[in-house]
C-alpha cells in the first residue's frame, strides 16, 4: 500500500488510536503519543498540515517494528476503515 500524500499530523494521531496510542504531551508543534499494547512505546508526530513522506515512513516503520507487523499491515489498519 502506498503512503498517503496529504495526511496531517493531527489526522495521523487520530488514526493511531487503532493501536492504542493516546496523546501524552505536546511540546511546541510536536505531539508525543504513547501506547501500552505489547509494552510501552512512544512516537513523536509533528503537527504539520501535511507530513513529509520520509517523516511518515519513519513513524510507520517505528510502529510496525514495535507491533511486529509489516508496514503494509500497519497502513491497512490505519487508513482502510
Amino acid at each position: 500500500m502506498k503512503l498517503p500524500r496529504d495526511i496531517s499530523g493531527d489526522e495521523l494521531a487520530k488514526s493511531l488510536k487503532v493501536f492504542g496510542y493516546t496523546v501524552t504531551r505536546q511540546t511546541g508543534s510536536h505531539l508525543r503519543l504513547t501506547t501500552t499494547q505489547k509494552a510501552e512505546h512512544h512516537v513523536s508526530i509533528p503537527r504539520h498540515t501535511s507530513l513529509k513522506l520520509g517523516t511518515l515512513a519513519g513513524i510507520i516503520g517505528d510502529i510496525s517494528q514495535h507491533f511486529e507487523l509489516s508496514k503494509d499491515e500497519v497502513l491497512t489498519r490505519l487508513f482502510n476503515k
